[in-house]
């Protein structure tokens, strides 16, 4: 028998085949398409009382089945418990729902405080597929209440051999016409980072001028204040000056209370005289300073300081900062202790026999104090309860 060897071929070929499809991984089953989920963030103002409200979660499409959503709420700027509060960790859409709120409560207060987030975090989601895992929530505030010391020094309204010329007692509900605002962020002289507003950074609350520092975004600057001054409207030669505040602290912080002479805007600085009834540096919130800026040939200067023992700071309290200005000498006080005096008899010094006109200002950052940093809290309020003004009868 003759054998015929053109067949192995195509036995292996078969064989090869055979093999292959055995081989071969099988289609599964079609998998269901899952409809994605998202969560959307959300901005409430905060309001006086409690209020509950929602982040949204929503589905692309219906769901055949139960959509479970397990999340958990991640403290910012706001904090849960004290800002904030939600009695649950769990939500559930039903088949044909396709959104639902996660919800919480907002705990309102008549405070006024910066603007504060929260986050709302996904942690598990059964039977849908997560777009995002977060979202953030931000509370507006939108009081002007502030919390303000009780405690402190004060002066009379009457001093034997002096009358009361001018006062403002910050009583009413808006700051009267005797002040102005400076606006701009020009460094003011001394490379200063604030942006000051018009009017937006300072009000009256309970009886006190309330200058608020804040670390926002405005104009090209990093940081808010206002700037206020008595220029054309109010300015005196010698006397008594009594301003009862509560100043600011912090890394780069700089309130001052302070005057230039009437005549700054023609012949300019230091020409005109300066007196700094009070200047704080914020990272020495112990410590205030009293100046006297003029010109002899050149920028002179002249300057003292006193400081509070026992840990006390200038921030706690109300204290009195006070100048005794008459036509040979200026004193400084706190809480009528005397710290420093200079005599302006000298020709040189002829720029404090002229009137001056006040400045109250928060500025942020300068060549003195510095430039804000991580310890710097924001924001930061100088409390002005009241300036008097006496002349010698």
């Amino acid at each position: 028998m003759i054998r015929s060897f053109w067949h192995v071929p195509l036995v292996w070929a078969l064989a090869v085949v055979m093999i292959s499809c055995s081989c071969k991984k099988q289609p599964a089953p079609d998998e269901p398409d899952l409809p994605r989920l998202k969560v959307t963030g959300i901005t409430v103002y905060e309001g006086d009382a409690n209020t509950d409200h929602a982040v949204t979660i929503e589905l692309d499409r219906e769901a055949s089945a139960a959509v479970t959503v397990n999340y958990r709420f991640v403290d910012e700027s706001a904090l849960f418990g004290e800002d904030f509060t939600s009695a649950s960790t769990t939500v559930t859409l039903q088949p044909g729902e396709m959104e639902k709120g996660i919800p919480f409560t907002i705990i309102g207060d008549t405070l006024r405080e910066p603007d504060e987030t929260f986050q709302v975090t996904i942690d598990k989601v059964s039977g849908a597929e997560m777009v995002n895992t977060s979202a953030s929530v931000t509370i507006k505030n939108d009081d002007d209440a502030v919390i303000v010391p009780t405690d402190g020094y004060s002066t009379p309204t009457s001093y034997a051999g002096y009358k009361l010329v001018w006062q403002d007692e910050f009583s009413g509900s808006t700051i009267s016409n005797d002040w102005t605002f400076e606006i701009g962020d020009h460094g003011w002289g001394n490379n200063e980072w604030q942006y000051y507003t018009n009017g937006n950074n300072a009000w009256l609350d309970n009886g006190n001028l309330i200058i608020e520092a804040r670390e926002e975004q405005f104009q090209g600057a990093d940081y808010t204040s206002s700037r206020m001054i008595t220029m054309n409207n109010q300015s005196f030669q010698y006397g008594r000056v009594d301003i009862r505040a509560v100043l600011p602290e912090g890394q780069g912080i700089w309130p001052a209370l302070w005057m230039l002479g009437d005549n700054f805007q023609t012949i300019g600085w230091p020409a005109c005289g300066e007196i700094d009834i009070m200047e704080v540096v914020g990272h020495e919130p112990s410590t205030v300073h009293g100046t006297v800026h003029w010109d002899n040939n050149g920028h002179v200067e002249y300057g003292n300081s006193y400081t509070l023992t026992n840990g006390k700071k200038f921030s706690d309290e109300y204290h009195v900062f006070s100048i005794i200005w008459d036509d040979t000498s200026i004193k400084w006080f706190v809480n009528d202790i005397q710290y420093s005096e200079v005599s302006i008899t000298p020709a040189h010094m002829s720029e404090f026999h002229a009137p001056f006109f006040f400045i109250f200002n928060i500025a942020v950052g300068g060549n003195w104090p510095g430039y804000p940093d991580g310890t710097t809290l924001f924001p930061q309020r100088m409390i002005v309860d009241y300036i008097r003004v006496f002349e010698k009868l």
